[in-house]
């Protein structure tokens, strides 16, 4: 008889539509793959030769000023300017390519060298907060962006260039291919049932209590159920907004508490400063109305076994549909049974 916890099967991802492998009979196989070098994490306050501290010069020659809180800019090597002409491409229908506008930014979250999100404060998480609410607004008000996403690459592991704590800002004149897919599935859910697709998600989730690992009361943080990376995460609003600019400062102080309590806990699980690509969904901007889209935030974390052992994505993933090994379920377990105490 099927097992969904012993057999290999298919899981659905709601948000894209698309499909994820899960093979749990596989986490008993011996590990002989690569193993990661851990680099130390004991960083000054204040580093003289980084480009994000207070009073240093960057990259393009620019000094950073004395702040105090958030520090942000335009970033000095944007993948994206507002000021590209405009323009396209077209070889019969087969060579197609088309000019794209966007404005990049990078928001240093402390004048701390050393603080990451797990190592703030919940009032200095808020205030980061805030300064994502203020980008977002004042970005939004161009009306060649049509999306705007925030986001944070920490750790070598995850490519991060840099390794003061830091979180970037792409924005671009067209609607990027995931927000794409999340905004037809949604929409798609709306027309059917008249509610948000996460709404109805959560409250399933809230019954079961499988993979929740915390919540507040206006958010929750938890595995979904179609998590392709080992430790992935999703915090979701209990309340069904669009976008940043419709949270209330109680939601902005629970989002920043949600936000330590999974950072703390990833640190926790090896003891390590835990490296992740995170980032926020939500509504696009300049393109009618979205009544459909739920704000969320997504966590893809790289490790799988302990801070020397990463999941690779490759093979069969990149060629096929993504697979993993260990079962969601398993990994929200262990995620909230780890302590709310940072291991420093």
């Amino acid at each position: 008889m099927f097992n969904i916890k012993e057999h290999s099967h298919i899981r659905i991802n709601l948000l894209t539509g698309e499909s994820i492998l899960v093979s749990p009979h596989r986490t008993k196989r011996p590990w002989q793959g690569k193993v990661e070098s851990v680099s130390p994490d004991h960083r000054p306050a204040y580093d003289p030769n980084c480009y994000l501290c207070p009073g240093n010069k960057r990259a393009d020659g620019s000094i950073n000023p004395v702040y105090t809180d958030s520090f942000v800019f335009k970033n000095d090597y944007s993948t994206l300017e507002i000021n590209t002409p405009e323009g396209a491409l077209n070889i019969e229908n087969l060579l197609i390519a088309k000019s794209e506008k966007g404005i990049c930014k990078v928001i240093s979250f402390s004048p701390d060298h050393s603080l990451t999100l797990s190592m703030m404060t919940i009032d200095a998480i808020k205030k980061i907060i805030e300064v994502w609410s203020k980008e977002f607004k004042e970005i939004s008000a161009d009306p060649n962006i049509k999306y705007i996403q925030i986001f944070e690459n920490k750790g070598e592991l995850m490519g991060c260039s840099n390794p003061h704590p830091h979180g970037q800002i792409w924005s671009q004149s067209s609607i990027p291919q995931e927000i794409s897919k999340e905004t037809h599935q949604q929409q798609k859910y709306f027309i059917e049932h008249g509610r948000s697709l996460l709404s109805d998600y959560l409250q399933l989730e809230l019954q079961q209590k499988e993979r929740v690992i915390a919540e507040n009361n206006h958010f929750v943080v938890l595995v979904p159920f179609w998590a392709t990376w080992p430790y992935e995460t999703m915090v979701i609003s209990k309340r069904h907004i669009q976008n940043l600019l419709q949270f209330t400062e109680d939601e902005k102080t629970s989002l920043a508490e949600i936000l330590k309590q999974i950072t703390v806990k990833y640190d926790n699980l090896f003891e390590t400063s835990f490296p992740y690509s995170a980032g926020i969904h939500q509504s696009p901007v300049n393109d009618g109305e979205h009544p459909e889209w739920h704000w969320h935030m997504h966590f893809y974390p790289p490790l799988l076994r302990s801070p020397t052992i990463k999941k690779f994505m490759v093979g069969y993933e990149m060629l096929a549909s993504p697979q993993r090994d260990l079962l969601p379920e398993f990994a929200a377990e262990k995620l909230r049974a780890l302590s709310e105490q940072h291991f420093v």
